[in-house]
C-alpha cells in the first residue's frame, strides 16, 4: 500500500500531472475532470456504436484509448477513468463489461482474452481518515503480458503485474504479481501450477 505524502507545496506539476505519475492528487481539479467528463461522452458514443455496427464503434475505442492494436476487439459496455492511459495490444479480445480505472497507465499485452466483468483498478486512498476525506488519491499501474487470459469476474488490484502466457481463474482478485505461465486463483489469488 502506498504510503500517503501531500505533495510539497513547491512542486510545480498540476494535480493532473502528478496523477499520471501516480502520485497523490485530488481529483476535482478542472483539468482532470474535464478528460473524465471527455472520456464520458466518448464511452456513450461507443456504447450506442455497438449494437449497430461493432467494428466502427472499435473506432471511437481507438480515438479514446492510449492504444488499441490492429485485430482487437472490445464488446461493450465499457468503463474507463480517462481511457488515455488504457494501452490494449494488438489481438486481444476483451468481453462485456470491462471496468479499468486507468487512473495511470493499464497496459494489456498482445493476444490476450478477457472475460466478462473485469475490473482493473490503479486507483488508490490513503489508509488515514483525515486525507482520504480530503480526497487525495494516488495511483498504481498494471500490467498483463501477451497472450493472458483471464476469467470473468477478476479483479486485478493497483500496482500488479501479469506475466505472458499465463491464467487467472474466474472470479480471482489477484492482489501481487503473478509470475509468466502461471495458473492463478482464488481470492486472493494464488499460483497452482506453472503451465
Amino acid at each position: 500500500m502506498k504510503e500517503f505524502r501531500a505533495p510539497a507545496p513547491e512542486d510545480p506539476r498540476t494535480a493532473y500531472e502528478r496523477m499520471v505519475a501516480g502520485d497523490w492528487y485530488i481529483a476535482d481539479d478542472p483539468q482532470i475532470q474535464d478528460a473524465f467528463r471527455a472520456a464520458l461522452a466518448a464511452t456513450a458514443r461507443f456504447q450506442e456504436a455497438y449494437p449497430q455496427d461493432p467494428d466502427a464503434a472499435q473506432e471511437i475505442l481507438r480515438d479514446l484509448l492510449g492504444e488499441l492494436g490492429e485485430g482487437a476487439h472490445v464488446r461493450a459496455p465499457i468503463a474507463v477513468d480517462y481511457g488515455s492511459r488504457l494501452f490494449i495490444g494488438p489481438g486481444t479480445f476483451v468481453n462485456f463489461g470491462l471496468t479499468a480505472l486507468d487512473v495511470v497507465d493499464v497496459r494489456i499485452g498482445a493476444n490476450c482474452q478477457l472475460g466478462p466483468n473485469i475490473q482493473l483498478l490503479t486507483a488508490v486512498h490513503p489508509l488515514e481518515a483525515e486525507p482520504r476525506r480530503a480526497g487525495w488519491e494516488a495511483a498504481e499501474p498494471i500490467s498483463i503480458g501477451d497472450n493472458v487470459w483471464i476469467g470473468g469476474g477478476v479483479v486485478v488490484c493497483p500496482g500488479v503485474s501479469i506475466g505472458a502466457d499465463s491464467v487467472i481463474g474466474a472470479g480471482s482478485v489477484v492482489t501481487r504479481d503473478v509470475p509468466a505461465g502461471s495458473l492463478a486463483v482464488g481470492s486472493p489469488a494464488r499460483v497452482i501450477r506453472s503451465l
